[in-house]
């Protein structure tokens, strides 16, 4: 990968587009924005690919992301919450959490920084057979 200068920060041209990285949002996305939509994604997509193949019908997958971070140390990234919210009809939840924490252990941007930043998981259903 390479990063090229800009005025207002770094830009990268992938085959699926240009990213801009600046500081300020201004000009691009901000790293931490960076870091936390990587582990967001990351889980999110590892859960719906076990989800596929494990035959389980559902409509609509989101996910949520709160981020604390720490003022007094460089703003660093402390803290991130994941909300997934499941939409589909019949729902198992427990199956639905054992999922989520197989996904978990198979993210490898979650893996890479657990050491580091605490990543925790909630899970919603929305029913929509009712």
């Amino acid at each position: 990968m390479q990063f090229n200068m800009k005025e207002e920060g770094m830009r990268i041209n992938l085959d699926y587009g240009q990213l801009d990285i600046s500081g300020d949002e201004t000009y691009g996305f901000r790293p931490f924005q960076l870091m936390v939509a990587s582990i967001a994604g990351c889980s999110a997509s590892v859960f719906r690919k076990i989800l596929s193949k494990q035959r389980i019908a559902f409509e609509d997958l989101q996910v949520t992301a709160d981020v604390e971070r720490n003022p007094d140390v460089a703003d660093r990234i402390e803290k991130i919450s994941l909300h997934f919210v499941v939409k589909g009809q019949h729902l198992n939840v427990d199956k639905l959490r054992k999922n989520l924490d197989l996904a978990r252990k198979n993210c490898s941007m979650a893996r890479s920084v657990e050491d580091s930043i605490t990543i925790e998981e909630s899970l919603e259903t929305i029913d929509l057979s009712l």
